[in-house]
């Protein structure tokens, strides 16, 4: 799937300036950074959940 991204001149800039110093291409810089926070949003979830149960719990034996 192939989408456009309207970015202002200085997000350009830094996203060319990144992929530059990395020497990688700016589409596979801009590709692993929505797929980073794409991951990271589902990690959070996963570990949120754990940390909910895990109190659900404790909050149970308490009472």
């Amino acid at each position: 799937m192939k989408f456009s991204v309207d970015l202002s001149e200085y997000e350009v800039k830094r996203l060319q300036a990144t992929a530059k110093r990395l020497n990688i291409p700016v589409e596979k810089l801009a590709k692993a950074a929505l797929t980073d926070l794409l991951h990271s949003d589902a990690d959070f979830e996963h570990a949120a959940e754990h940390v909910l149960k895990k109190n659900r719990e404790l909050y149970r034996r308490l009472s």
